[in-house]
């Protein structure tokens, strides 16, 4: 603490306590948008260990906007032609199916995104992100501690620890993002509680080096195998397809098994049983144990303090759901802030991040529990009746369909379900914007890649409207933004307009709207309102829209 007048050491807009997948994805997306922020991580550096390895299409089109595909593609090449997920009593023999072979069969997935799946484990993606959110201006302070905070309705206190060299820092944060995992002390802080059946299994994480199991794997290019054999039962991930490798075993701690337990020698002859190979070599190289867990907060926000990723919601690694929802949280909440500390949004937005996010965890981590089921995750056996809370679905509709019934949407069905039961992105509000290739100033680009910084009101050119009356879209929104001093971006669609899209693609069928229509997309590819016709006074209309959206008034 500065001797001043008490005054902190620093002051910042925003303070992130965490610096895993989620903290550091908040500090890119807040960095993208200009947003001065500080995190902490008690850690030293980012992760050594290869988990949550599964990036789902809509986390890569969020990373893709926000200029880190790339390097995440780089950093995945190892593992860039594994794709489909084995079960098999053993891994010697032809016994076993495939869940299934390719996540994205066909390439259907491209009518819909222009990004794709990327399976990139924790400990390759968390250096590329922190590089990226450096290179934007982040002041990212490893192996320092939150030790305590105090929040009032102005903001928060929070005194900081290095790990290194003692020294104590005061910060002083309009925003705190608490994205410090499972069991949170931000959120015990609080006092904030969780809903939801609690833990469902435990496993133990196993790295281990075996030269031969690539032999016996042989061109079965897995993300996972689900090995089944009732007495060696687990999970094989491999981490370079050549001897180094993951292995997850059940543990029961219920029944009095310790960590302990698991010596090298119980582990590696686990391991070779598994897989069916009693002579294999296996040379344990790490163990860590972790906990399957279905809990979601019953509230993301505290006045300034708010919850993100592992400490607003706990759901079953199968699918990776977990990781992916909770960088799709930072991202949902990081357009919030920058609105909120811009000027050109009401402090009610960000009342928003939990009526949005939170639903969306809670319909997740159910059809995560019920995927766990469905491929017998090993250690995972819930009351036959419980089903594992909910019904599997199809994977893309989880990813990539889910919506927000309610928050800063206009036009919703406050009593839909938060994922559908088809993959519908046809423009509805509060689902994800429609991808569409258009050209702007000279380069082909998805409609998804303007979509970050700023609303931006999708239209065609003036036309009639209601009794004749000139409907004009884009001349409303440009005056409206000067008006409400909202950085709202307009652009048109068609031949000669800022977006000309492909020949043959029905830009305005594609949106769910006429010629005439005009479509509202948030700074996070989420569609706010969509008109499908055109307006008497464009002007008004967008001017109430905009005021609920952004909570003005």
């Amino acid at each position: 603490m500065n001797a001043q007048a008490g005054r902190p050491d620093l002051e910042v807009p925003v303070l992130i306590v965490g610096g895993s997948l989620v903290g550091l994805s908040t500090s890119l997306f807040l960095g993208r948008l200009g947003v001065r922020h500080t995190l902490v991580e008690k850690h030293a550096g980012t992760s050594i260990h290869p988990r949550g390895r599964g990036n789902n299409v809509r986390t890569m089109e969020l990373f893709r906007v926000a200029g880190a595909e790339d390097g995440i593609r780089r950093a995945a090449a190892t593992l860039a032609d594994n794709h489909g997920i084995l079960q098999t009593p053993s891994l010697v023999g032809g016994e076993g199916e495939w869940l299934f072979r390719e996540i994205d069969p066909g390439g259907g997935l491209a009518r819909f995104s222009p990004a794709s799946w990327c399976l990139c484990s924790q400990n390759d993606l968390e250096p590329v992100l922190l590089d990226r959110a450096v290179e934007l201006g982040g002041d990212l302070r490893f192996s320092t501690e939150l030790q305590s905070f105090d929040a009032d309705p102005d903001g928060v206190t929070a005194y900081l620890k290095s790990r290194e060299t003692g020294e104590h820092t005061v910060v002083r944060a309009q925003y705190l993002v608490a994205a410090d995992g499972p069991r949170s002390p931000v959120r015990e802080q609080l006092g904030i509680g969780q809903s939801g059946p609690g833990d469902l299994f435990h496993n133990i994480s196993l790295t281990f080096r075996s030269r031969r199991l690539a032999d016996v794997v042989g061109e079965r290019r897995f993300i996972v195998c689900y090995l089944t054999r009732p007495d060696a039962d687990g999970a094989l991930l491999p981490v370079d397809n050549r001897e180094h490798w993951v292995f997850h075993a059940p543990w029961h701690p219920e029944r009095g098994e310790t960590l302990e337990d698991f010596t090298e020698e119980r582990c590696a002859e686990h391991i070779r049983r598994a897989v069916g190979d009693p002579d294999l070599d296996v040379e344990i190289t790490g163990r860590a144990a972790w906990h399957a867990a279905q809990r979601v907060a019953e509230h993301y926000r505290a006045g300034r303090v708010l919850l993100a990723g592992d400490s607003a919601h706990e759901m079953s690694p199968t699918g990776a759901f977990g990781s992916n929802t909770g960088i799709q949280d930072a991202h949902n909440l990081a357009w919030k802030l920058a609105a909120v500390l811009g000027g050109w949004a009401g402090d009610g937005l960000l009342d928003t991040y939990d009526s949005e996010r939170r639903p969306v965890a809670e319909a997740t981590s159910a059809r995560a529990a019920a995927r766990s089921v469905e491929h017998s995750h090993p250690g995972y056996a819930p009351a036959p009746e419980a089903g594992g809370g909910g019904r599997a679905g199809g994977i893309l509709n989880v990813a990539l369909g889910y919506r927000y019934p309610r928050g800063a949407v206009v036009g919703t069905d406050p009593a839909a379900e938060v994922v559908p039961e088809k993959l519908a992105l046809t423009g509805e509000p509060g689902s994800r914007a429609p991808h569409l290739w258009v050209r702007h100033r000279g380069d082909r680009v998805s409609t998804l890649d303007l979509f970050e910084t700023s609303p931006v009101l999708l239209s065609g050119g003036p036309g009639p409207g209601p009794a004749g009356v000139h409907c004009d879209w884009h001349g409303a929104a440009v005056r409206l933004a000067e008006k409400l001093s909202v950085p709202l971006v307009s652009l048109r669609l068609g031949p000669g307009a800022e977006l000309v899209p492909d020949d043959d693609t029905d830009w305005a069928g594609r949106l769910g709207i006429s010629p005439a229509g005009a479509m509202l997309v948030r700074p996070d590819g989420f569609v706010a309102w969509r008109s499908p016709e055109p307006a008497a006074d464009p002007e008004a209309t967008l001017h109430e829209v905009l005021s609920t959206v952004l909570s003005l008034s």
